[in-house]
């Protein structure tokens, strides 16, 4: 679909793709909505989505793609890394932002309510639950 707008981005994400294109998608119904953006779209290109959250984030997650660019936009949040040496958290705070690396795995807490807004290339996306028994490595 594309369109003048205005759109909800928190419902309505943006695919960036080839060519400088730009195109709305249709409404977020969930994790299975994912899949179908990477079959819609070919996997090329970048999601544009924002999320609300109050809680830690109960995966972990990796884009082998390319890089992700996650900005708190409000509240804040830390994002967490994993490094061979030791995860790596980053503090995000309203107006900040974070690279999350090709291939890094990621998770995110939150430091009460907030909201990011997330730059990803989705195709190949990985996830991994967060807990100690099988936490990837980096």
């Amino acid at each position: 679909m594309t369109g003048n707008g205005p759109f909800p981005l928190g419902d309505r994400f943006a695919h960036l793709g080839e060519a400088g294109s730009a195109k709305v998608q249709p409404a977020f119904a969930g994790s299975e909505w994912y899949e179908d953006y990477v079959n819609r779209t070919g996997g090329e290109g970048r999601l544009v989505a924002l999320h609300d959250f109050a809680e830690d984030w109960t995966d972990w997650e990796m884009h082998p793609a390319g890089d992700e660019m996650v900005v708190c936009t409000k509240g804040a949040m830390v994002l967490i890394q994993q490094n061979p040496d030791g995860d790596i958290r980053i503090p995000l705070n309203a107006g900040e932002y974070a690279i999350n690396p090709a291939g890094v795995w990621h998770t995110a807490d939150a430091c009460g309510a907030c909201t990011a807004l997330f730059v990803t290339p989705a195709r190949d996306t990985a996830h991994r639950p967060r807990n100690a028994e099988t936490q990837p490595k980096a």
